[in-house]
This record gives C-alpha cells, structure tokens and sequence, in this order.
C-alpha cells in the first residue's frame, strides 16, 4: 500500500500536489475544479481556503468526497433580486 508522504500547494502551477512513497504523485488541478464546481464568488473563496490552508482536506474532498454537496452545506449565498 502506497503512503501519502507530502500534499501541498504548489504556486506555480495551480495544483494541490500529493506525493506517495512509491514515487507516483497526483496533482489536482485547483482552476479546473473551481470552474466546474463552484458557482459564485462565495464559494471559489471557500475552495481557496482550503487549498491554502488545508490543502490535503481540498484533496481529500476532490478525490473521494462530493465538492458540490459540500458547498452547498458550508456557503450561504442568496442573490439581490
């Protein structure tokens, strides 16, 4: 079984990289996934938080979890009508 050995992310090219002990890695590609999740401004900042400051929560909730339902649950936008 392979293990995580580092997830960060990586400025440069606009992904939360993740490293395995076997050499293989992942990298998710954050403005793909922000342009096919989030709806508003509210919601990319969410995204945003978690990749600066919990980058392997952001992974985690790209690779096994439900990104829409979570920002669905956790923002709070109405529109001015």
């Amino acid at each position: 079984m392979k293990k995580l050995i580092s997830c960060e992310f990586n400025m440069d090219t606009g992904c939360v990289e993740l490293q395995y002990t076997d050499g293989s890695m992942i990298a998710i590609d954050c403005t793909a996934v922000e342009r096919e999740v989030a709806d508003n401004l509210h919601q990319r900042s969410e995204l945003d938080h978690l990749i600066y400051n919990d980058p392997f929560s952001y992974a985690e909730l790209v690779l096994n979890g439900d990104p829409e339902q979570y920002l669905k649950a956790v923002t709070r936008y109405e529109p001015l009508d």
